[in-house]
């Protein structure tokens, strides 16, 4: 029996796998105000027509909402992506249309910057290669002029937004000189942070140990660490990425790792994610971490919260936040 309430559609791959696979956090911060429907489509897949009638769509992962699925939306008050990255929907269609476009950037603030220093120590502190030794019954320590003091390493955040300072601020406590570029901070926000901001993301690739990247996925950033970047940093040096893979170019940071003009890379995010190839899989010196940065069952309750009441606020015609469109 159909609903009278307004439908909130959660449109998510068919691949993904829920813990709550009946979306009862959802429907508990919707109960009286929308019908909750999950929508399971293929990657390529078209969305089917009851998307099309929702008042808002709850967007996971994976399914892109470009301008051909924004006309077929005739009753949409908002698109919320159930994350940070907001790169899967045609923002610009979506306000030509005046559809908000909104997501949830602060649900796993803590996690990534966890997450991006855990990927920082492991190389700096060479875990998996003193792992592998030691489970080869081997003792030798091979890897013990890589083993360098924290507080004589610099860390380099490239974005300065919500991960990238909680991850500046964790360097920081571990001893790293800390420096960070981003253009569209204000000035004045090294003073507030207590790290030193440079001029050019140049100077940081040449400077820095360690390069952990945290800016968002736009026409500006996609590709922009391709092999001129990556030329620029010190051989001894570790990439870090845990924003969006189409940021770091894929070919030349194997490449630069292969041939050692790079000392390691940890990467929760790759270009034309997953790996592909057993030689990509085989790349020396390359932690990789199946974009799982954001995930702990707290972050997950606060994320999908989050992004419930922004529907809530959408279908009840109140004004929504979040926006990026």
């Amino acid at each position: 029996m159909s609903s009278s309430l307004p439908l909130v559609a959660i449109v998510c791959p068919v691949e993904f796998k829920f813990s709550d696979p009946e979306a009862l956090l959802e429907k508990e911060v919707l109960a009286g105000v929308a019908e909750v429907r999950t929508v399971r489509i293929g990657l390529n897949d078209p969305f089917p027509g009851e998307v099309n009638d929702a008042q808002a769509i709850i967007l996971w992962h994976g399914p892109k909402i470009d301008a051909g699925v924004i006309r077929g939306l005739r009753n949409c008050r908002a698109i919320i992506r159930n994350g940070v990255g907001f790169d899967t929907v045609d923002t610009a269609a979506a306000a030509q249309r005046g559809i908000p476009v909104c997501n949830v950037p602060d649900y796993g603030t803590e996690e990534v910057a966890d997450h991006a220093i855990a990927l920082a120590l492991a190389l700096c502190r060479q875990l998996f290669p003193l792992d592998a030794e030691a489970k080869r019954l081997g003792w030798k320590i091979q890897v013990a002029p890589k083993m360098h003091r924290l507080r004589t390493l610099q860390f380099g955040v490239v974005g300065l937004g919500r991960i990238g300072t909680a991850a500046a601020l964790r360097a920081k406590a571990l001893g790293f000189r800390t420096v960070f570029f981003d253009p569209h901070v204000p000035s004045g926000t090294h003073k507030a942070v207590g790290i030193e901001r440079l001029a050019s993301l140049d100077e940081l690739l040449r400077t820095s140990d360690v390069v952990s990247v945290h800016c968002p996925l736009t026409p500006e950033t996609r590709g922009f660490i391709g092999e001129r970047e990556i030329a620029l940093m010190k051989p001894s040096a570790y990439l870090i990425n845990t924003a969006r893979g189409d940021i770091v170019q894929k070919a030349p940071l194997f490449a630069a790792l292969r041939a050692d003009r790079l000392a390691g890379a940890g990467l929760d995010v790759v270009e034309n994610e997953p790996l592909r190839t057993a030689e990509e899989a085989a790349t020396p010196n390359l932690i990789v971490t199946c974009h799982a940065a954001f995930c702990s069952p707290e972050g997950m309750v606060e994320m999908r919260t989050s992004s419930s009441r922004i529907a809530r606020a959408a279908v009840q015609g109140q004004a929504v936040w979040n926006r990026v469109n």
